[in-house]
Parts: C-alpha cells; sequence; structure tokens
C-alpha cells in the first residue's frame, strides 16, 4: 500500500537514555469520545491521543451534529458536548474511519440504532479488513447492514434492535465492544462470552458513564440498558499507551548501555502480555510508581539494556499482546537462540498481514524467519541492514524496524511509513530524544 513518507533507521550510535512521556492510549481515546459524545451532559477528556486514527472518530460525531471544544493547540484535551444515545443526526456525507478497525467496528454498534441511514468507509487498508465479525452479530440484534461480501463501504440502515447473547468465536475487544456499544440501544439483557477475556477498556469505561455492566464467575459480560448515559462529573484521564511504549521498551531493551524510564504507562492487566513475553525473553522491566487513573492502573516503567534469548511464547500471552507482536519480533530476530510464536492467525487481518510483512521485512535485513499460518520461527542473530523494506503503510511495522534497525550493521530505508501518524505521530521526535537514530527522508 503506497502512503509515502520514508524513515531511515539505525545503527543507535550510542545507548539509549532519558525519560519519556508517551502520548495517551489509542483504544481508550476511541472509548472515551464516543461515549462521551452520545452521554448526556459535557464531558472533558485529557490525555487524548491526536493520532489520525482518534481524530477520524472525532470528526465522525462532529459531522453528526456533537459539539467539540480542543482545549489546547495539541488535541489532547478537549470538552465533548453529548447528546444523547438518540441525538446523533444524520450525515451529509459518507463517514470516513480512515485507517481505524477500533473506529469502524465500534462506530458500526452505535450506527446501527440511529433513526437514520449512513455509509461508513475507510482508506484502501481498511476495505480490505473483515467486517463480518461484527456485521454478523449486529444482524442478529435487528440490524440492516448492507455491502460487497461485507467489506467497507458499507451502508448502515437504523434499526430497532433487541439484545442477543453472543458468543464470539475470537477473544476481540473489538467484536465485543461494537455488541456492547449497540445492546446500549437495545431491548433487553445483551451477553458476550468469549474464549478467553479480551482487553477491557469498555467494560471500564462505561461505569463512568452511569452504564453498569457485570462479569459473571463464567466470565459472561452482561449489559442491561439504562437508557441513558451521564456524563461524569470528573474529567476521564488517559493513561500513556503500553503499545506505543512498547517499542522503546524493545528498543531500550536491545541496545547496549541503555536506560530509559517510561512514565505513567497504562498496565491494564488484559493489555500487558507484551510485558510478559518481554520479561520472558530477559528484559529488564521494572514497574516503579504503579497507581491508578480511574478504573486503570498505570506504572512507570525502568527499561534497562539486558541480553534478549528466544521464548515459545506462551498462547496465553497472544491475545494480550496482538497489537504488539511487530516490536516483538524485532526483539526476536535480534535475541540469542529461537523464538517461536503460534496461535496468532489474527496478525494476518490487521492493517496488513503483520507475519508476512514483518517476516518479509526481517529476512531482507538478515534474519532466518519461517512462517507458519497463525505464527513464525526465527533463529536470532545479527542483522546486516543496509536494504530497503516496505511497511505496506502499516504505522506498527514502520515503527518495528525502526527500533530492529537500532542494532542492525548498517541502516534501514523503510518506505510507505507515513501511516505512523496514525497512532503515534511524535514516535520520531520521541526516539530521537532516547538517541534513537531515526529521521525522515527529506529528499
Amino acid at each position: 500500500m503506497n502512503v509515502g513518507g520514508t524513515l531511515i533507521a539505525g545503527p543507535a550510535k550510542t545507548g539509549l537514555s532519558g525519560t519519556l512521556h508517551i502520548p495517551g492510549d489509542k483504544s481508550m481515546s476511541h472509548r472515551a469520545i464516543m461515549l462521551a459524545s452520545i452521554a448526556e451532559g459535557t464531558t472533558e477528556i485529557h490525555g487524548f491521543l491526536p493520532g489520525d486514527d482518534c481524530l477520524a472518530t472525532a470528526q465522525m460525531f462532529v459531522e453528526m451534529g456533537v459539539r467539540i471544544d480542543w482545549l489546547n493547540d495539541e488535541k489532547t484535551s478537549l470538552k465533548v458536548y453529548g447528546v444523547g444515545l438518540h441525538g446523533l443526526k444524520k450525515p451529509s456525507r459518507m463517514l470516513d474511519a480512515g485507517n481505524s478497525g477500533t473506529c469502524v467496528r465500534l462506530m458500526m454498534g452505535i450506527l446501527a440504532a440511529q433513526a437514520f441511514d449512513c455509509v461508513i468507509s475507510g482508506d484502501a487498508s481498511l476495505q480490505k479488513r473483515p467486517m463480518k465479525r461484527v456485521a454478523d452479530p449486529l444482524r442478529m440484534m435487528g440490524a440492516k447492514i448492507t455491502g460487497e461480501y461485507d467489506l467497507l463501504p458499507l451502508t448502515i440502515h437504523g434499526s430497532k434492535l433487541h439484545g442477543i447473547h453472543h458468543t464470539s468465536k475470537v477473544a476481540s475487544a473489538q467484536v465485543k465492544s461494537c455488541v456492547l456499544f449497540a445492546g446500549l440501544y437495545a431491548q433487553g439483557e445483551t451477553t458476550v462470552t468469549e474464549p478467553r477475556p479480551s482487553r477491557d477498556h469498555t467494560e471500564r469505561m462505561l461505569p463512568l458513564f452511569g452504564q453498569s455492566i457485570d462479569v459473571d464467575e463464567q466470565g459472561v459480560i452482561h449489559l442491561q440498558a439504562a437508557g441513558k448515559l451521564i456524563a461524569p462529573q470528573a474529567p476521564i484521564h488517559i493513561p500513556a499507551d503500553p503499545s506505543s511504549a512498547c517499542f522503546f521498551a524493545v528498543a531500550a531493551s536491545l541496545v547496549a548501555d541503555s536506560n530509559i524510564i517510561l512514565k505513567s504507562i497504562g498496565m491494564n492487566p488484559l493489555r500487558n502480555g507484551w510485558k510478559r513475553i518481554l520479561s520472558d525473553m530477559g528484559a529488564d522491566l521494572d514497574l516503579q510508581q504503579s497507581t491508578t487513573v480511574g478504573d486503570e492502573e498505570v506504572a512507570d516503567i525502568h527499561v534497562s539494556y539486558q541480553s534478549l534469548h528466544g521464548v515459545h511464547v506462551n498462547p496465553v500471552d497472544v491475545p494480550d499482546a496482538i497489537d504488539e507482536f511487530p516490536a516483538i519480533f524485532a526483539a526476536a530476530s535480534l535475541a540469542e537462540g529461537r523464538f517461536k510464536l503460534t496461535d496468532a492467525e489474527e496478525l494476518r487481518v490487521k492493517e496488513s498481514d503483520r507475519i508476512a510483512v514483518m517476516a518479509k521485512a526481517l529476512r531482507l535485513a538478515g534474519a532466518t524467519i519461517e512462517e507458519f499460518s497463525d505464527g513464525a520461527s526465527m533463529l536470532g542473530g545479527d542483522l546486516k541492514g543496509g536494504v530497503s523494506i516496505d511497511a505496506h503503510g502499516d504505522h506498527r511495522i514502520a515503527m518495528a524496524m525502526a527500533v530492529a534497525a537500532q542494532c542492525a550493521e548498517a541502516d534501514i530505508r523503510i518506505e510507505n511509513a507515513a501511516a505512523i501518524a496514525t497512532s503515534f505521530p511524535d514516535f520520531v521526535p520521541l526516539a530521537q530524544i532516547l538517541g534513537m537514530n531515526v529521521h525522515w527522508d527529506a529528499s
């Protein structure tokens, strides 16, 4: 996918050092602005991630009549003047989710119950990603959704919904949250059962808006719609994004003599699979100043260089690290011994086929890697670099290869890297603060 932008990265000239304040969590930023928009009253949000993905979500609600006031030039703080569950207006044009799967899948749950029809789409990459996984349960709730092969663009015909007992085939927070958001409008109880728990930001945030939600002893999630959401009196504070922090944690673990601190990182137990995997590989990750922000755990992470070794990733950790595997692949390519990942077929339907794209990029850089349908195996060693690789418009591929390049023998050109702006627009300047050798090609 040609999105432009070329990064030139590595090798690092010295050990990495410094303290970083990572931008806000992307998953929570999406949910905060969605719930605030359909609540009654005004919600103040701090720590919002001003990446293209989250800004696309904000723009959708503006186009449906929600007033949003930005409180600073950086667009990290805002006020959302909610219109209530039934106050959204028909947009005058197609809603554009850009590159964001979270945006489109969660929004489908909200849009399915509105009193109007609309069309939702996204960029070329998003138009290839599967939407049937959310369209099917919504149809079971009474939604009317039309589109070729359930791929974007999709037309959503506003309908009256009823609760269902949904058993998800995959542990997906996007599927779960879509059904729960639709359940806010549905008659009767809505329940969701997953093969294993997925990230639970939706379940943690809904009570802030007055909507109770219960999880029984079997892990089944129960929602009985309250009929309205109420804006919280206190501002919502969003922790720093652990997925973004992971790139720097890997870089500091790989580059000799590194010593960094990552401030106030979200430590939700269903999001820290990357930390468990890196720790199993021998990484020195020390949690300090642990506390809570809202209903989310946060901590400073002190990372020091430590020689890493390969592991066979525990399948239990896979869903909790699904977004971080490009960075973990970078770590594995430079670790001692064999690394093996299985049960991760979900990686093939992300912004790119992350197994295939990372395998090709790392092979070009000199790694020995074998693909499986649901993962990969690699024998860690040295990366020669001195090559150009294609990130295929995938922000996490681009950043992961920039991390790997810090320990390559020669630099790596990373093409089609502009998509970094979707989730982490400050990645390059923050990387440079730590001493990473990475910059945009200005030619």
